[in-house]
């Protein structure tokens, strides 16, 4: 028995790559999946590329932004388990099997997270990025979100209960997402092993805007941080550069302890 999966794909002038994406999903030999792209108008050749394929579940319209679009995405979806694919992001060989697994071994679980590459706008590797287990203090306070949500997916029942970004960010929509579904104590696993690659280019968000990702992060920890709110304004920003530090240094703690540094830079096989 294979659980379905559904693909969600929020799109704007990536034909430079949307076609790797979408052989990604399809090429993972998995008998019962959806892929689903929520196209915001492109005026390159995404829509010429989305053409070329039957299997393909896709809309090309207006939308509010990335957020919007995979909010479409998710209340489209018919999968038993939802999966978030940026356009310019692949899936690696074997990633929805190794998650069925996961969600099979471990059904209390809601949303599973792996390991992932980073690569070049060529596709070559140039970092493997090992992550540790759940850790909601780290999750909260570290300077970056380190559950990557090109290797991330969520149990079918977290959208069917009301769990949708928060379209007014735009940048760190995934940050307050990941906080929001910790808060209602929904249950995150990691999976250990290499899932997806994360595709490094001029255009990310996380290069292009990096200064207001940070403030959207910022207004999202605020938001939903209860010491941070009863701290007086005047002490806050002490407070959250002493927590920033604490989270950062266990998190080197336990990635040094399992040996993550030594081999983040050679290029890691599929495994």
């Amino acid at each position: 028995m294979y659980p379905k999966i559904s693909i969600i794909t929020p799109s704007f002038n990536q034909g430079n790559y949307i076609n790797f994406a979408i052989q990604s999903v399809k090429e993972q030999n998995y008998p019962n999946f959806e892929h689903i792209i929520l196209d915001n108008c492109s005026t390159d050749k995404t829509i010429e590329h989305l053409k070329k394929y039957d299997h393909l579940i896709w809309k090309s319209e207006r939308d509010k932004g990335q957020s919007d679009a995979l909010n479409k995405g998710f209340s489209m979806a018919t999968g038993d388990i939802v999966g978030w694919l940026n356009a310019d992001d692949k899936y690696l060989p074997g990633c929805f099997q190794k998650i069925a697994n996961c969600f099979a071994e471990a059904p209390q679980s809601d949303i599973a997270y792996g390991d992932y590459r980073w690569i070049n706008e060529k596709g070559d590797v140039f970092q493997s990025r090992r992550e540790i287990d759940f850790d909601y203090f780290i999750l909260k306070y570290l300077h970056v979100l380190y559950i990557p949500s090109t290797s991330t997916f969520f149990k079918r029942r977290i959208f069917d209960e009301g769990n949708f970004l928060d379209d007014s960010f735009q940048y760190a929509m995934d940050y307050e997402f990941f906080l929001r579904l910790a808060l209602k104590r929904y249950k995150f696993i990691h999976v250990h092993s290499y899932l997806a690659d994360f595709r490094w280019h001029t255009e990310n968000k996380s290069v292009v805007a990096l200064q207001k990702q940070i403030n959207e992060q910022e207004m999202a920890l605020l938001r939903h941080d209860e010491l941070l709110q009863k701290v007086p304004s005047s002490a806050r920003a002490y407070l959250r550069q002493m927590l920033k530090l604490m989270a950062r240094g266990k998190r080197y703690l336990l990635k040094g302890m399992k040996g993550y540094y030594f081999n983040q830079w050679q290029h890691q096989a599929v495994d």
